[in-house]
């Protein structure tokens, strides 16, 4: 894996020559060859490539603590609560989900780190490839993919944080000190601006036995279609969003399609399906152990949120590993998802199975009987290999699929006043999909699609933000509008640097 020095402050790269990536089994097959610093690198196509690998690796990142991107949003919205063994068990989690968090305490440091992790690596990339002596059709490629992923990672800084610097080169160890902070729309501006450039020389099509897991066109008119939406750029974000949707419930320019069974989704022998845009990868052949769980190239939600203590009393149980009951669903989003078909592919419910008798649980902390089936971890899925198995599952999870893209564009329409039939099209193609029947596309019946549809893939917390509607619906577990819209300033990040915390805590940026 490769390894990242973390200065007091903000981040100073380390790069190795080669770790292994979870973006394929075949994509990932770049061996740990020792570390090789930053400026005496990229001197060949090869390591040209593993500096692709090192880029792509932090979109799967799963930081110390156990802090990935999907689970704290997760804990953030009103379909799950924190869990666990106690108020204090992932401190991370417990206090983004009861918004206690502060400067110090919350897992802002987590996913500040992974995001211009990502920046740095997508920079020294970008910075290097002109003079590397390699393929010039690669080099076109890898230089869009880096600038696709520097996009990718800058959409989720800025969404989490508002006020960030803003990076286009490596930043020297001697200037990081007096670096400030970019407007947001100078920010929005650069992503839009990298995320255009990349299509061109992104691939059409991906090759998924050898490159799942890597951005195609697809991907960058997808994550560009959602950098307008969240702009409120309504008739842009339509038509990015149309050149990837295609015809609704049809066809398309880049083969995706919805895959007729909504539980197929979840299955971990799917991997890059024909609905995948973006996926986040895992493997179960990185011998990840305890010493370092942030090392492991395993999938740590399937461990994190399956029931814990769980005993399987009969054979017709579902195989769940005993886990460590985070993120337990609420009976808010249990009650409106209950009598839906999508009900059984997202929700493991251990109070009916227990009342049943077939399974013994243990209550852990805000238990309501109701966990994530869709990344509940399985003794069929579970690794028998090197490493610790409950740190080595495979299961991938999705950044964006087709039903969120579908749903997006038809958001577009219906609040950009666009094309009301095509939206209806959109958003029924996905009822459809599950057997339900058609409703108007009104921006109600798609904000409750989308709950539904994404349930614990973790966009309902920015849904409910990007809305407005966050200061209601979260406001039983302590959200406070004009403040925990966004997360603050690491205090770290500040402390002996020009970096300001935001004015929404308290600071005067």
């Amino acid at each position: 894996m490769m390894k990242i020095k973390y200065s007091k402050n903000l981040i100073i790269l380390a790069i190795t020559a080669g770790m292994q990536l979870s973006c394929s089994e075949s994509f990932l097959e770049v061996k740990p060859k020792g570390l090789n610093l930053e400026a005496n690198y990229y001197r060949n196509q090869e390591e040209a490539f593993n500096g692709i690998v090192a880029a792509y690796d932090v979109v799967g990142w799963q930081g110390n603590g156990y802090v990935t991107t999907i689970a704290t949003m997760n804990a953030a919205s009103d379909d799950h609560f924190a869990g666990g063994g106690g108020p204090s068990d992932i401190m991370d989690f417990q206090v983004i989900s009861n918004y206690t968090l502060n400067p110090t305490t919350g897992p802002q440091g987590e996913l500040w780190r992974k995001g211009f992790s990502g920046v740095f690596r997508a920079n020294s990339i970008l910075q290097k490839l002109p003079n590397v002596p390699m393929d010039e059709t690669l080099k076109k490629r890898y230089t869009a993919e880096a600038k696709f992923l520097r996009g990718y990672f800058y959409f989720e800084l800025v969404r989490l944080f508002k006020n960030v610097p803003l990076f286009t080169v490596p930043v020297e160890t001697s200037a990081m000190y007096d670096v400030l902070q970019a407007t947001p729309e100078e920010v929005y501006a650069q992503i839009e601006k990298d995320l255009t450039e990349s299509i061109a020389d992104l691939p059409v099509t991906i090759n998924t036995a050898t490159e799942g897991g890597r951005a195609g066109q697809g991907a960058a008119h997808a994550i560009l279609g959602k950098v307008y939406l969240y702009q409120k750029k309504f008739a842009q974000a339509a038509q990015e969003l149309a050149k990837v949707n295609g015809t609704p419930g049809g066809t398309n320019a880049y083969g995706y399609k919805l895959l007729p069974n909504f539980s197929d989704l979840f299955k971990t022998s799917n991997k890059f399906n024909n609905e995948s845009i973006f996926e986040i990868s895992y493997t179960n052949t990185s011998a990840g152990t305890w010493s370092c769980v942030s090392c492991t190239e395993g999938n740590i939600m399937n461990i994190i949120t399956g029931p814990r203590g769980y005993n399987r009393k009969s054979t017709t149980a579902p195989d769940y590993v005993s886990g460590w009951s985070f993120l337990p669903v609420t009976p808010d989003l249990f009650n409106a998802i209950h009598f839906d078909p999508r009900n059984q592919a997202t929700i493991a419910n251990l109070d009916s199975l227990e009342k049943a008798g077939l399974v013994t649980y243990e209550k852990g902390y805000q238990n309501t009987g109701y966990f994530l089936e869709k990344f509940a971890g399985r003794t069929s899925n579970r690794w028998t290999g090197a490493g610790t198995p409950e740190l080595n599952f495979p299961q991938n999870m999705y950044d964006t699929r087709l039903a969120d893209t579908y749903l997006l564009e038809a958001e577009a329409l219906v609040r950009g006043s666009g094309d009301l039939s095509r939206a209806a099209a959109l958003l029924n193609a996905v009822r459809a999909r599950v057997g339900l029947k058609p409703v108007e596309a009104t921006f109600e019946n798609i904000k409750k699609e989308r709950r539904l549809e994404l349930a614990g893939e973790g966009h309902r917390w920015m849904d409910l933000v990007r809305w407005g509607d966050a200061p209601t619906v979260l406001k039983s577990k302590g959200f406070v509008a004009g403040k925990n819209e966004i997360l603050p300033i690491p205090l770290l990040e500040m402390e002996n640097t020009k970096i300001q915390q935001s004015k929404e805590w308290g600071g005067t940026k």
